[in-house]
């Protein structure tokens, strides 16, 4: 082990702060930049998300990956596609513990860090055991990832644009989806271990990327509020307004977030009894909007295309394998060109019009799917085709991007991180179901799955029309006014969605609060939370 005596120690210390500080962000970006900084580090993590969803796509199915793993069964497919969503589930319980005390950025390099030595296991693989480590490995680190992205992205997107910038979410997911199975397809021609090995590697790229951007982030200004550091709360907000840091609009917006967070904090440490209660903050009723929006997700039948769209081509549909690749690459492409119309349409139309009109889109076409397989004609089969890219398309309108950052829009600063692990947690584990079952099913039911599909994404419309509150342009801080009015729905089925303006908790502190000028107000660092 080195000895360094002080100077040289002292040397090296300081070397590294230069070092760090040249990743800062906020020393040389501001405003648009610099919150495009934020979202591209977040975008990084979705980007990996969707990579690894899509990788195993195009293997399952291939010659060469079975032939080196021993032709496995169905059981065994759904084993080795599964597990990487277990993974998943862990990351996210490892986040509701830990993700709080770690901030945001710090958990990000924590995830990209574990897909890279997942990796390693899946490259390296010699064995079905070994590569099943490695989908798990992989999977803890995208499990914290997906539970820490959306609590970013929120916390440090306005509100006028937020919806479509935590839309991009869904779209990069897509991206990195549509560049697994086409690398997957391209390497299908390979006749050797490179075929898979390539494919399943190639995301370490992925994740080294993401610990890099991740590394220049800051934390968000409620979470640095939550934990006492008001100076760096004050000094990120004025980068992300691009004014200086005693500007009354950066002050006020400050004044809002320390006002929330003090109301939030003031019963004390975290206990989970918080998530059960009702009453003025309604805890529960937000818990249970944001865990059944991610259920709801992965019954839509998304991940039986996404993840075994050649299989499904294959074995309801009566294609080879290689028209069943270019096929489940078309329907990829698909689902990216539909994932960039809730960019344009989240912010305009609001989150519950775009789940109920993806939710009846779906319906209608599994419905069509069914009905023409159950033909059992050959020119039935082109038809119902093209009924699952226009299903993709219905998808990525609603129940692609909404669900993944829905709850943090909803859930209280004290609460976000945790109830978007748990609601994470749950989504992996219907994803794992889905995956699991998907090849059992299509065996011994064939073409009759997509109608218990069907009637699930029926089931979705009223359950949105009379739960869902909207949160299109309102900030986080007003959203909690939401659910102060209490009741089954909280007003939400009869003023369909829009129970509370934008500003109305900046403007109810300022009338019922403080009597003081927001502008002149001092802060004094509260380090107990730390």
């Amino acid at each position: 082990m080195a000895i360094y005596s002080q100077p040289v120690r002292t040397h090296l210390i300081y070397n590294r702060r230069i070092m760090l500080k040249l990743f800062q962000y906020q020393d040389f970006l501001r405003g648009k930049s610099f919150l495009w900084a934020i979202t591209l580090c977040a975008l990084q993590g979705f980007l990996l998300l969707g990579y690894d969803q899509g990788v195993m796509s195009c293997l399952i199915s291939d010659p060469t990956f079975n032939k080196f793993f021993k032709y496995p069964n169905e059981d065994l497919q759904g084993d080795i596609t599964g597990t990487y969503d277990l993974g998943c589930v862990a990351g996210s319980i490892f986040c509701y513990f830990f993700g709080e005390q770690l901030g945001r950025r710090k958990a990000l390099i924590l995830g990209g860090t574990i897909m890279v030595i997942g990796t390693v296991f899946l490259g390296a693989a010699n064995g079905v055991g070994i590569f099943i480590a490695g989908r798990v490995i992989t999977g803890i680190g995208n499990g914290i990832n997906s539970s820490t992205v959306p609590t970013l992205q929120a916390e440090c997107s306005p509100a006028n644009i937020r919806g479509a910038l935590l839309t991009l979410q869904g779209t990069v997911t897509i991206l990195g989806l549509v560049i697994a199975y086409w690398a997957g397809f391209g390497t299908s021609f390979v006749d050797s271990n490179f075929q898979w090995r390539f494919p399943v590697s190639f995301q370490a790229f992925f994740a080294v990327c993401l610990v890099i951007q991740a590394i220049g982030l800051p934390d968000t200004p409620r979470w640095l509020v939550a934990h006492g550091r008001l100076n760096e709360a004050r000094n990120v907000i004025a980068c992300l307004l691009d004014k200086s840091e005693d500007d009354p609009e950066v002050e006020s917006q400050l004044f809002d977030i320390k006002t929330t967070v003090d109301e939030e904090f003031a019963g004390g440490p975290f206990k989970f009894k918080e998530f059960l209660q009702m009453g003025k903050t309604q805890n529960f009723r937000r818990l249970c909007i944001t865990i059944g929006v991610n259920i709801m997700q992965q019954f839509t039948g998304s991940n039986m295309i996404n993840y075994y769209a050649p299989t499904v081509y294959q074995k309801t549909m009566g294609f080879d394998n290689q028209m069943s690749m270019i096929l489940g690459g078309c329907t990829s492409i698909t689902y990216l060109v539909g994932s960039v119309l809730p960019v344009f349409l989240v912010d305009r139309f609001g989150r519950r019009t775009l789940l109920m009109v993806s939710a009846g889109g779906l319906c209608f076409c599994f419905m069509m799917v069914s009905i023409l397989l159950s033909t059992e004609i050959q020119a039935a089969a082109y038809a119902a085709v093209a009924f699952i890219f226009i299903f993709q398309i219905f998808l990525a309108v609603g129940f692609l991007p909404v669900p993944w950052f829905l709850g943090s829009e909803l859930n209280i600063t004290r609460l976000r991180a945790r109830a978007c692990s748990i609601a994470s947690g749950w989504n992996w584990m219907c994803v794992y179901a889905i995956v699991k079952i998907t090849p059992i099913a299509m065996k011994n039911l064939g073409w009759k799955t997509f109608i218990i599909f069907t009637v699930l994404n029926a089931m979705w419309i009223p359950i949105v029309y009379c739960f869902f509150p909207e949160t299109n342009g309102l900030e986080l801080e007003d959203i909690d006014l939401i659910f102060a009015r209490g009741g089954f729905t909280g007003g939400v089925f009869s003023t369909r969605g829009k129970t509370v303006q934008k500003h109305a908790h900046l403007n109810q502190q300022l009338k019922t609060g403080d009597e003081k000028d927001t502008g002149d107000i001092e802060f004094v660092e509260d380090v107990s939370r730390a």
